[in-house]
């Protein structure tokens, strides 16, 4: 992002992707060299292109606009804008325009918005009006693709010692494994199963 990119955030149901968001908001102030206010939109909570500019402008303490207002009110705002959910904008209640003004305003460097976006399915491929207009997907050329994948084995023995210091209660080598084995680290499907086991310690 300090590069001038935004990022598509790539990766499966539950993998993360919502908690990688919330700590890129958290650490915005101290990483980005160019001060940005964060904002994190998910957008399971909107339904419409209108609700998405009226839940937007409302996290940027602005009075509701969109199209050409929307664009004069960004001009000289510096914005780091956290969408969750992406594949919300492929359904019906928003069109292409909605994703091609957020592409112009995080165009460049100094751009005023600088996007992350979450989903699980590739940017490129979620949009097919713009392919069918003959037109590449809004997002294709400003976002790098980072995709979250399961943990290895030794991720997981770390996660799991660090997460029970100072409980009292530790794991055996043999109950790790068949956590690593039974989850194939997938993070949800393994804090659940922690959680079920350090249960039964307590």
């Amino acid at each position: 992002m300090n590069a001038g990119s935004g990022v598509e955030l790539l990766g499966d149901r539950q993998i993360g992707k919502s908690s990688v968001l919330q700590q890129i908001k958290h650490r915005a102030a101290s990483a980005l060299r160019l001060e940005r206010k964060p904002i994190y939109l998910n957008l399971q909570e909107v339904h419409t292109e209108i609700e998405f500019y009226a839940s937007l402008c409302e996290k940027l303490e602005m009075a509701t606009c969109k199209g050409y207002s929307f664009f004069r009110a960004m001009r000289d705002r510096r914005v780091l804008l956290l969408l969750d959910e992406a594949e919300k904008m492929s359904w019906d209640g928003f069109t292409r325009e909605v994703r091609e003004q957020l592409r112009s305003l995080a165009e460049g460097e100094n751009a005023p918005l600088r996007l992350v976006v979450a989903a699980r399915t590739p940017l490129d491929r979620l949009f097919p009006d713009s392919h069918e207009s003959g037109m590449t997907s809004p997002f294709q050329g400003i976002c790098v693709r980072v995709e979250l994948n399961t943990w290895h084995r030794e991720t997981v023995q770390r996660f799991i010692i660090s997460k029970l210091e100072n409980t009292g209660v530790c794991f055996s080598d043999a109950e790790i494994e068949k956590l690593w084995q039974d989850s194939q680290g997938h993070p949800q499907k393994l804090m659940k199963a922690c959680f079920d086991l350090y249960r039964q310690y307590r």
